[in-house]
């Protein structure tokens, strides 16, 4: 299989490969263990007929779709027409197919997307751990390859879209992200999650977890695909400058976000900001105190629980023994929260928002570690609810900052060699997408090129 998107797309367009032989390799990746729960189901038959119109057009010399009839696969969140969407929960599972693709659906399939199959998710998609008890829970593909026989975490909530794309089943996922629901799963196994600014990408045919924070974004193995993905999702062209690092200045933000770092984070993290100063880039402290407002801010509810109370209430009432007892937890703090607490925290964000804006006035990005821990084993969460929401607060502290900000941000696997997946976050306020992809590209080249001076 080719190592991405844009490389397997090149084969098509070549003629070195077919579309065809390029999805049987995804289809024979999804049938090994190491993408085991990773989807709710396969669509072999409809992502063939994609793959075959892709070689076809190529035989006939004509354009090549801009996704080739390359295999995606597809967050089960997204309506796709014919098919019910359960959104990784059994309370859902008799609902009516729907009628028409979800927006985001359709213009991958209007880009030639081969949609493979339906992705595993946290129920809800409220979590970013990854664990579900309906469907199972697929376990951490990069960790599993570094020869470690415990099966950890995925991450959450797009976790099948990021196994998916792990193991070689999929060559990008579609998902979502609210409070970090791509770019932790990325980030725990050695991925690139790329979350634009939500207005970007239509929301229209998935199931809402916050109205206010839901973004549509995907999972890919470099960021040349994240700009592809970005591109057919939003329905733009990226304008890419080519900037070098040393035209770069970056803020390292300290308050909250590099509080307790797994040492293995804290090392990948700092051997990165080297990395980058090496290369020419301008580095600067944050302080951002701002970020430390948000527990406060949040202290009577958040977005996601509020509104996800709002379209929950009536199921909970007669189904919430079918439900994750963990998701319909934290559902119901948004049945406590007032009409004046959701107006004031709006009220709040939008406070909070002019301040970081002012306080980031002359930056490229921020840089800040994705999670602050490697991925945890799935045993030690699954039967002990304290360790679940200590892991999952964990996981989404760092993440969750861009939501509020309306931001732009895009994890980059920034491990060293041989050891479990880190994940580095570049991350600005909304609507400077572009920039931000820029220069991660920049950033990629050169991790890459740290990792192959010391391989």
């Amino acid at each position: 299989m080719a190592d991405d998107l844009i490389a397997a797309r090149e084969h098509v367009r070549n003629g070195t490969r077919t579309a065809g032989d390029l999805l049987d390799a995804c289809l024979a990746a999804a049938a090994l263990p190491a993408a085991h729960f990773a989807f709710t189901r396969l669509r072999a038959d409809d992502a063939a007929a994609a793959a075959r119109a892709a070689d076809h057009a190529r035989a006939a010399g004509q354009p090549v779709s801009p996704l080739a009839g390359l295999a995606v696969s597809v967050k089960d969140l997204f309506d796709v027409r014919g098919e019910v969407t359960t959104a990784g929960s059994k309370v859902l599972r008799d609902a009516a197919p729907a009628t028409t693709d979800a927006a985001a659906v359709a213009r991958l399939r209007r880009a030639g997307a081969a949609l493979i199959g339906r992705s595993n998710m946290t129920e809800f998609a409220f979590s970013g751990v990854g664990i579900n008890p309906h469907y199972g829970t697929p376990a951490n593909v990069a960790t599993a390859r570094l020869g470690d026989a415990t099966p950890r975490i995925p991450g959450g909530s797009t976790s099948g879209g990021a196994v998916s794309v792990a193991s070689g089943a999929a060559l990008a996922a579609l998902g979502s992200d609210t409070a970090g629901s791509i770019r932790i799963p990325a980030a725990l196994q050695g991925l690139v999650g790329f979350k634009n600014t939500a207005s970007l990408t239509p929301t229209a045919g998935a199931l809402p977890l916050s109205t206010t924070l839901d973004t549509v974004c995907a999972i890919t193995r470099t960021v040349r695909d994240a700009v592809l993905l970005h591109e057919v999702l939003a329905d733009r062209q990226v304008v890419l400058e080519g900037r070098p690092l040393r035209a770069s200045r970056f803020g390292v933000a300290r308050a909250v976000m590099q509080e307790g770092l797994d040492p293995s984070v804290a090392r990948a993290f700092d051997a990165s900001l080297d990395t980058l100063s090496k290369a020419g880039a301008c580095i600067e402290e944050l302080p951002l105190p701002e970020i430390s407002e948000l527990a406060g801010m949040q202290a009577r509810g958040s977005f996601s629980a509020a509104e996800a109370w709002a379209w929950h209430r009536e199921l909970l009432a007669g189904h919430e023994s079918d439900y994750d007892h963990r998701v319909a937890r934290r559902i119901r703090i948004g049945e406590t929260m007032s009409a004046a607490d959701y107006v004031d925290l709006h009220r709040n964000r939008r406070e909070w928002m002019v301040r970081m804006h002012a306080a980031l006035r002359g930056f490229d990005a921020v840089l800040s570690p994705t999670v602050p821990i490697p991925a945890p084993p799935i045993a030690g969460l699954e039967g002990d609810d304290d360790a679940f929401f200590h892991t999952n607060a964990l996981l989404l502290r760092n993440t969750i900052v861009v939501n509020l900000l309306d931001g732009c941000a895009i994890t980059l696997p920034c491990q060293a060699p041989g050891t479990p997946p880190v994940g580095l976050m570049l991350w600005a306020p909304g609507h400077r997408d572009d920039r931000l992809l820029d220069t991660a590209l920049a950033v990629e080249a050169a991790l890459l090129a740290r990792t192959k001076a010391t391989t």
